[in-house]
């Protein structure tokens, strides 16, 4: 098996644990991922809410659309994290603004067709974890955007991740 990477909806942590950011009430994209000239699969993505109470339930999407990307806080290369192999190279994805990176500021129009790699519908007090079966995984193809992207009636803080393979 390749190597395999962990991104999570905001910079890396350091000194401070990562971030928790905001869902807003419209929706919006989480975590985003692009790689120019490789398909992304994912092995395992999660989702968790901080809310006291538990609510009208937040829709949660992996999906793949094809050329409309989010406008994203693009990552730095320290924010992807080599999960399973320290000296790997890294993935090789694209880091900007229309690229991979976290906290949508613009959504862009999405088009036909939108694949859903996974959908929910989670209590804004709790978590969701989808790890996928070796062989059957949701892949993106080259070129292909990967994004965690939420939709709730009422603002909470959420914390999401994307371990994910390339080629």
């Amino acid at each position: 098996m390749s190597a395999l990477y962990q991104v999570n909806n905001g910079p890396s942590a350091t000194t401070a644990p990562a971030p928790k950011v905001t869902t807003g009430t419209a929706t919006k994209t989480m975590l985003q991922l692009l790689h120019p000239s490789l398909p992304l699969t994912v092995v395992e993505w999660g989702i968790s809410f901080d809310g006291d109470a538990a609510g009208v339930p937040i829709q949660c999407e992996l999906i793949h659309t094809t050329t409309v990307h989010a406008t994203v806080t693009a990552f730095v290369a320290n924010d992807i994290t080599l999960y399973t192999d320290p000296t790997a190279s890294a993935p090789g994805l694209t880091l900007s603004t229309a690229g991979s990176g976290y906290t949508a500021s613009a959504e862009g129009t999405v088009v036909a067709p939108v694949r859903d790699g996974d959908y929910q519908l989670i209590a804004p007090s709790n978590q969701f974890i989808h790890q996928f079966p070796l062989g059957d995984q949701f892949v993106v193809p080259a070129a292909g955007v990967l994004r965690v992207r939420v939709t709730a009636a009422v603002a909470v803080n959420a914390v999401c991740y994307i371990i994910f393979s390339v080629g």
